[in-house]
């Protein structure tokens, strides 16, 4: 469910705010959406100005990189600490900081793929 971000029709002092205008379309915020583990899946949405923003809804492989400083592509399994939010743990959401095990060993995410769309990490 969306949530409204407009302003309030009450003022500071208890007061009704008259005339009471009506809600905004850019003061309502967009759905949430979660980065789970899973097939490839992305949403794109138009954010204020025609400018777009793509989201991970589901992702099984990141771009690690390693000690070496060279970049590849591992397999992910399952999260194994997520500060966020121990529930996301739980529930195996990804989000920025997440600690998840691939097949490189444990990786924490850098990226934020609600906002980014992509999936990066480096090795621990």
């Amino acid at each position: 469910m969306a949530q409204w971000h407009g302003i309030s029709r009450r003022k500071s002092t208890g007061g009704r705010r008259v005339p009471a205008r009506g809600k905004r379309s850019t003061e309502i915020s967009s759905e949430k959406q979660f980065a789970l583990i899973g097939e490839p899946r992305r949403k794109i949405y138009r954010t204020t100005g025609g400018n777009v923003l793509v989201r991970v809804l589901s992702e099984n492989k990141c771009t690690v990189n390693g000690k070496d400083g060279k970049s590849s592509v591992a397999t992910i399994t399952n999260v194994i600490k997520n500060d966020a939010n121990p529930n996301y743990t739980r529930r195996n959401i990804l989000t920025k900081g997440a600690i998840v095990d691939t097949n490189k060993g444990q990786v924490k995410i850098t990226s934020r793929p609600g906002h980014d769309g992509v999936l990066n990490g480096v090795v621990l």
